[in-house]
């Protein structure tokens, strides 16, 4: 009852100012980006969503997002913030050796996450920070870095335990500080609901708890904004990183009844998609066991990766990418996985696509957008906030439509 009142209000009163289009001249705009990790396309249509609903009816929902390849966290967190693919930004996987810095790179790993040598591309905050604008985040990926000598005015190191109602504070305080230290971009990140997911499967009972779960948070969140006396000058975002498929244990690709481990150096990634490094003389061999092994299996060399994908040509994808069709697993035999839902596979699979959901005064007023690309969001960004960007694999003219006329 508590989400369905707010919702009535949210709808009613929250965004009754957005009829009104930002002129730059007058009012600097505000952005506030919110990811929920692995938060599926489809979960509102399966849960009580009432927020989200709401928000969609004050703004805009699109059909789903479409992440890049590989469909993981760390990549395409870094694609939202670049616009780039992860072939371009170079993180490549949440796991991998950068032979073009002889270093590894891990999302468990706080110094190598803080290492800006592993960054590629222009981060939209630094972008801000160039052109006078002040920028926050909390645990997006690669605002703890030193990227090119920036960095956020406003930015920590990643603590999973800090509370959703700490999270609600940080983003509060920093919207009521000074004007000359607020920031008006504004990007925080929630590891949920892609750790239920994986433990549960995205289509258990655990899973669609804890989506309602987070819709509250959602509604606590806008409950506290809208205590903001500048509350609507502000635009918002609601998105997620990639969605969630169902594993069947029964589905499992063991590599190694397939290849020779000793004819690897190393493998990167996680299931269920690697990449490999082979041994010298070794890449033919390899490679035709792997192409050999027939269904559920997706195989390239580097520099063939299907055009649609747009990966496999950076240095740190290695010498070949394999993937795993949607609901299959690619594990070692002697590794007992037990995880019950996963992502990476294909783009083109809708489990992977994600929410989008935008509001404010710069957002048309119950608009549908039709599935969009992640790396869309980069320009999106760049326009309300009156930014000049850098060219990006990101395209403002597919995205343009869920905006009010300037």
């Amino acid at each position: 009852m508590k989400n369905i009142l707010l919702s009535i209000l949210f709808v009613g009163i929250i965004f009754q100012s957005c009829n009104t289009v930002h002129n730059k001249n007058e009012i600097k705009p505000y952005l506030v980006v919110l990811s929920l990790d692995g938060f599926r396309w489809d979960y509102p249509d399966k849960a009580n969503t009432p927020t989200l609903d709401s928000l969609a009816k004050a703004g805009v929902k699109a059909k789903s997002l479409k992440p890049c390849f590989p469909s993981k966290t760390f990549p395409n967190h870094y694609s939202i913030a670049t616009g780039l693919y992860p072939d371009h930004h170079g993180l490549v996987l949440n796991r991998f050796h950068a032979t073009d810095l002889g270093k590894n790179y891990s999302i468990s790993d706080t110094k190598t996450v803080t290492d800006g040598e592993f960054y590629g591309g222009k981060p939209i905050w630094n972008v801000a920070e160039e052109q006078g604008i002040k920028t926050a985040t909390l645990f997006w990926v690669g605002a703890s870095a030193d990227i090119n000598n920036e960095r956020p005015s406003h930015w920590s190191l990643y603590d999973e335990e800090l509370s959703k109602q700490d999270r609600i504070d940080s983003v509060f305080h920093w919207l009521s500080m000074p004007e000359e230290t607020r920031p008006h971009l504004i990007m925080g990140y929630y590891h949920e609901p892609d750790e239920t997911g994986h433990n549960f499967g995205p289509e258990s009972n655990e899973t669609l708890d804890l989506i309602e779960e987070l819709d509250s948070f959602l509604a606590d969140f806008f409950t506290q904004m809208r205590k903001l006396p500048n509350y609507d000058e502000i635009n918002f975002i609601i998105t997620s990183d990639h969605g969630m498929a169902e594993l069947s244990p029964d589905k499992v690709i063991f590599l190694d009844n397939i290849i020779d481990t000793a004819d690897l150096e190393f493998i990167d990634g996680g299931n269920p998609v690697y990449n490999l490094k082979v041994k010298e003389g070794k890449l033919e061999k390899v490679y035709t066991e792997l192409s050999e092994y027939g269904n559920n299996l997706l195989v390239w060399k580097h520099n063939e990766v299907t055009e649609e994908l747009h990966y496999g040509t950076n240095i740190r994808t290695h010498d070949i990418t394999i993937v795993s069709d949607s609901g299959w697993s690619i594990y070692w035999s002697w590794f007992n996985g037990k995880s019950l839902g996963t992502h990476g596979f294909k783009n083109t699979c809708k489990d992977m696509h994600a929410i989008f959901y935008a509001a404010g005064p710069d957002f048309k007023i119950s608009y549908n957008q039709p599935t969009f690309n992640n790396i869309d969001i980069y320009p999106l960004a760049g326009k309300i906030l009156n930014l000049k960007l850098p060219k990006v694999d990101g395209k403002i003219e597919n995205v343009k439509d869920m905006l009010k006329t300037k």
